[in-house]
């Protein structure tokens, strides 16, 4: 039982520590770099991923809390899986090939 508590403290840090990630990653992008992505606007994708990461840290991801956890885990992956690659692509000029 030791173990299993150990497991899920990494579980539940390590999905706060992704949400903090991908709220740096947001405030520290250009504005225009969101529009010229064709994805929502900077503001939008900081309460997103701020109000996620918030989430994460204060809740659990099991029992009553992961009716919270979960939904904002996913916003924050939404972030990092599909808008973060096109800012990055967007503020590089696009592929160079």
């Amino acid at each position: 039982m030791f173990v299993a508590t150990w497991i899920l403290i990494a579980i539940h840090w390590g999905g706060a520590l992704t949400g903090l990630f991908a709220f740096v990653h947001a405030l520290l992008q250009r504005a225009d770099a969101y529009s010229a992505a064709d994805r929502k606007t900077k503001p939008i994708w900081m309460l997103i991923t701020g109000g996620s990461t918030v989430v994460l840290t204060f809740f659990q991801f099991y029992g009553g809390g992961m009716i919270l956890w979960l939904p904002a885990l996913v916003a924050v992956l939404v972030y990092l899986v599909d808008v973060r690659p096109k800012l990055i692509e967007v503020q590089r000029g696009g592929r160079n090939w």
